[in-house]
């Protein structure tokens, strides 16, 4: 693999002459032409290099690790935690970006929905004197603010994952007053659009046309056009920044082609520009085993990254495995795997703290590019226990990188159910969490010599206590207490 990769940095230079040049859709031929025996995974690892030299700071998998980030030419590991999703319309946008920034976080999810759940949002569509909505019009507060988190997030060089589509704007009471609703706007009739005036149902239930509109559905030319000069304005924001990724749908149980067409759209909108963006779609199914999320994971010619987050509805040890089962299933065209949404709160529906904090920690020691925080109460957002957490991870972050370990639970010992998980490059450095202390027995038989051991209280984000462990057997580690904590093992 290793070979592969320097080839491919080689002709790197030839490539961008080719990228600048050439559309998204003749890139891949070109690209097939270039590697005639390229693997699946290898041509997506080439079409996620940088697009040109000036765009070589773009957010992009991390060539010498592809599971990873790379920003600013340089790996980066994207944590987060905020109170809102679309966090754009929130009032206090500048001053939450600062203490995201201040807890350690690099990572937030913005969905770019416009529902009015807490009175301070907005449409993006301009408003007529008589209440209707001109979807020809824009609301240029809606993008004012759009820009504002851009550019914030830009200087304080956090990453932005979008979801351009929210299928509950669409559903039940939100779809009443939408825009999009005919009798809400002075674009088209019910009859034109194909939609009716009321949608009582989930909207998993997948009987809204306006996910349906694309060429290989159902060719709803009305919509599309709206839905197109949509994103096409969205783009005309975000293609400025280095530092966006873009997830069509949150948790989408909708058709394929909807989510294809929109990456396919959103490439090709950038390649005019030339630029290369990075892709994903957001699957409802809680099981990644599923029909669902191998249409992202089988297709690393369509998305650059997979989000995994709907895993976080798991607990305990089917959480790690099932994870683990999707750390394997790409390993021969392996990308980043992004956790925008990390369930678990006291008080909430999906778990207490204990489950969000656990469910984090096991996705960033199993190998997992970036874990968020969710939104309260559905999760721990910016709370006390998520800055602790966050700052843990940083300071083990200070003495392991976790782009430079691999899962290795198979080096543990005496090990009880959900007990510890560890992360590992043998005989140099261990990543070893605990969900609540105890013992278990590290295998260093093929590790002699000494090995430093620095304990990360993740209940408080402070430093435990150091001590030495002697290398050339199966040795036991104890946690310092009861309670979350993290040991970085590297030899001396």
């Amino acid at each position: 693999m290793r070979e592969i990769v320097t080839e491919i940095t080689r002709r790197n230079q030839h490539w961008t002459r080719i990228w600048t040049s050439t559309s998204a859709r003749r890139m891949r031929r070109v690209a097939v032409t270039l590697f005639p025996a390229t693997s699946a995974w290898l041509l997506a690892l080439v079409l996620a290099a940088p697009a040109s030299a000036d765009d070589a700071a773009r957010l992009h998998p991390w060539a010498e690790n592809p599971r990873y980030w790379q920003y600013k030419n340089q790996p980066v590991l994207l944590l987060g935690g905020s109170k809102d999703d679309n966090l754009f319309q929130i009032p206090d946008l500048q001053q939450h970006l600062d203490e995201i920034q201040a807890a350690g976080g690099n990572y937030i999810r913005n969905t770019m929905s416009d529902r009015p759940d807490k009175d301070f949002e907005v449409y993006p569509f301009h408003r007529l004197p008589d209440g209707k909505y001109d979807l020809e019009r824009w609301n240029d507060e809606y993008w004012k603010r759009f820009e504002a988190l851009l550019r914030g997030t830009a200087e304080r060089d956090i990453i932005v994952q979008i979801e351009i589509w929210d299928r509950f704007d669409h559903a039940r009471d939100n779809w009443e007053p939408h825009p999009y609703n005919p009798k809400n706007n002075v674009n088209y009739t019910y009859a034109q659009a194909g939609f009716d005036e009321h949608y009582p149902d989930h909207p998993g239930r997948n009987k809204q046309p306006f996910f349906f509109t694309t060429p290989p559905q159902r060719n709803n030319t009305v919509v599309l056009k709206y839905q197109q000069r949509f994103v096409d304005q969205m783009l005309a924001h975000t293609l400025k920044y280095n530092h966006v990724l873009y997830c069509m749908d949150n948790e989408t149980s909708g058709e394929e082609a909807w989510g294809a067409y929109w990456a396919g759209y959103i490439r090709e909108r950038a390649a005019e520009q030339g630029k290369k963006v990075c892709v994903t779609e957001m699957w409802d199914a809680w099981d990644l085993k599923s029909a669902e999320h191998r249409r992202t994971l089988d297709h690393p010619e369509r998305y650059d990254f997979a989000d995994v987050s709907q895993n976080n509805q798991k607990k305990g040890q089917e959480h790690w495995d099932n994870f683990q089962w999707v750390h394997q299933r790409i390993a021969a065209q392996p990308r980043p795997l992004n956790t925008v949404k990390t369930y678990g709160a006291d008080g909430g529906r999906y778990g207490d703290n204990r489950d969000g904090v656990e469910r984090w920690w096991r996705h960033i020691i199993g190998g997992a590019a970036s874990a968020r925080f969710h939104r309260p109460d559905s999760g721990l957002g910016l709370s006390e226990p998520a800055v602790a957490s966050l700052h843990a991870a940083r300071k083990l972050e200070s003495l392991i990188k976790l782009w430079g370990v691999e899962p290795a639970q198979e080096l543990l010992r005496d090990r009880k159910p959900n007990q510890a998980y560890l992360a590992a490059r043998s005989g140099q450095a261990y990543a070893l969490y605990f969900t609540d202390g105890g013992s278990v027995g590290l295998d260093l038989t093929s590790a002699p010599g000494s090995f430093e051991v620095r304990w990360i209280d993740i209940g408080t984000g402070n430093w435990g206590r150091q001590e030495t462990l002697t290398g050339g057997a199966v040795v036991t580690v104890t946690a310092p207490a009861r309670g979350h904590w993290v040991a970085a093992i590297k030899k001396q």
